[in-house]
Parts: C-alpha cells; sequence; structure tokens
C-alpha cells in the first residue's frame, strides 16, 4: 500500500501531532515507545528517518512547562501557603507529565509542519 503523498487526503499538522500519527496518511504511528521515531510508517511506507525535529520540541518544553508550573506553584504559595510536601506531591509529577506529553506532542507537531511544508535540511520548498 505503498504510494505517493497526493495517494492521501492531507493530514491537518494539529490532527497528526495530538494523535502521534503520520503526516502523510494520518494513521499510522509516528513513534516506537514514548519519542523515539519510528523508521517509516507501517500504513502507507512513508520514511521518517529524513524527519528530524532537532532540539527544537525541547526548547518549547521548557518554556512552557516551566512557565505552567513554576506560574501554578507561585500562585499556590502566595495565595495558600502550604506545607514544602504540597508541592513536592503536586508540582513534581505535573512538571514530568507535562513535560513527557508536551515534548512527544510538540516533536510531532514539528514533523508534521516539516511534512507539510516538504521542509529539508537547508531548503523549504515555497512553492
Amino acid at each position: 500500500m505503498h504510494g505517493h503523498a497526493d495517494d492521501y487526503p492531507p493530514v491537518p499538522p494539529m490532527t497528526a501531532a495530538l494523535s502521534a500519527a503520520c503526516p502523510r496518511c494520518g494513521h499510522g504511528r509516528l513513534f516506537n515507545g514514548l519519542t523515539k521515531l519510528k523508521p517509516a510508517c507501517s500504513v502507507c511506507g512513508f520514511d521518517y528517518t529524513s524527519m528530524d525535529p532537532g532540539d527544537g520540541a525541547a526548547i518549547f518544553v521548557i518554556l512552557i512547562a516551566d512557565f505552567l508550573v513554576v506560574g501554578l506553584a507561585l500562585y499556590t504559595e502566595v495565595t495558600y501557603a502550604p506545607g514544602l510536601w504540597v508541592h513536592f506531591f503536586i508540582f513534581g509529577p505535573l512538571a514530568v507529565v507535562l513535560s513527557l506529553w508536551l515534548l512527544r506532542t510538540i516533536k510531532a507537531l514539528l514533523i508534521a509542519l516539516q511534512f507539510k511544508h516538504n521542509a529539508h535540511q537547508g531548503m523549504i520548498d515555497r512553492t
């Protein structure tokens, strides 16, 4: 069932990112495990080896997750002044879970956007 990109209806990048699906067909899984990219799509055969989100996903995760978690922790401290254990048990796990979910989602979004815009190293197809 391998085919050309024109054989598949376009998949919106956000849909592909939130479902961690193949950016070409929208059905195959994008990752092996949590964030390790598969070599190819199991449904359409699209080769993922040319896709490289680099460190972009990690930068966005650091900025977004830290802003949310630290902001909530500061708000909680100023408003309620709870014990230190509350911060450890609430904001520690929240930071880990939010960071992992954001890393997977943003990495998938960057890959979907690379596919949509036909981006390759050193060039972008603007036609």
